[in-house]
């Protein structure tokens, strides 16, 4: 398997070198990602695209996360980014659809690895209708479509568990994986300030607010 290299920071996001994607994780090095969030704005109701993480995935599979989003190899600039909404979703998005809401600074940090990353975030805002996805097997099980309301109301701790509003999974063997309501449980456990500050990011551009 080919050693993916990437760019290695310092908590101020001052490079400071390159490292394996595996030593950036075991050293806990500050490497960067880019974040696409999908937001469906339908009607009266605006609508959040979450993925379901491929049972393959070595880490945190099953779960539900971010749309879109992945390392940015050491040779790639941030609107190379793109190219992951591409290969997990199967559409076709230029960066200049898509609007910069800011950078997070975030660490997860268990037993098999040290996880610190300066996050690119993007959101594409438009409509859409989960059979227009091609999903990349290996990265992705399914999509979920959540109330942005809802979803909110979740991070915020109002609401215990929020209703998925429609659903598609590749493999029928994980048909069933979700039930008709998810709770924090079911995202990947990034610290909840992760969830609250892209809710604060991407609150400016939503339009309706689906039931807050």
């Amino acid at each position: 398997m080919t050693k993916e290299y990437l760019k290695i920071f310092d908590e101020q996001y001052q490079e400071i070198g390159i490292a394996t994607r595996d030593e950036a994780h075991h050293k806990g090095y500050w490497h960067e990602v880019f974040h696409c969030w999908l937001l469906s704005q339908e009607g009266e109701t605006d609508y959040l695209i979450l993925q379901i993480r491929s049972a393959q995935k070595k880490d945190y599979p099953n779960l539900l996360d971010i749309t879109a989003a992945g390392h940015l190899l050491v040779d790639e600039t941030i609107e190379d980014g793109v190219r992951e909404v591409e290969e997990e979703l199967g559409i076709n998005v230029s960066i200049k659809q898509l609007t910069s809401v800011g950078m997070l600074h975030y660490a997860i940090e268990t037993e098999k690895m040290k996880d610190r990353e300066h996050a690119h975030v993007f959101l594409h805002s438009g409509v859409f209708h989960l059979e227009q996805f091609s999903l990349q097997e290996e990265e992705v099980a399914g999509l979920v479509k959540v109330k942005w309301g809802d979803f909110c109301q979740l991070w915020a701790g109002e609401l215990d568990s929020i209703p998925i509003i429609e659903q598609t999974i590749i493999k029928p063997l994980q048909k069933g994986q979700l039930k008709a309501t998810v709770t924090k449980e079911h995202f990947v456990p990034h610290p909840p300030s992760f969830y609250q500050d892209v809710i604060k990011m991407i609150a400016p551009f939503v339009v309706n607010k689906g039931g807050m």
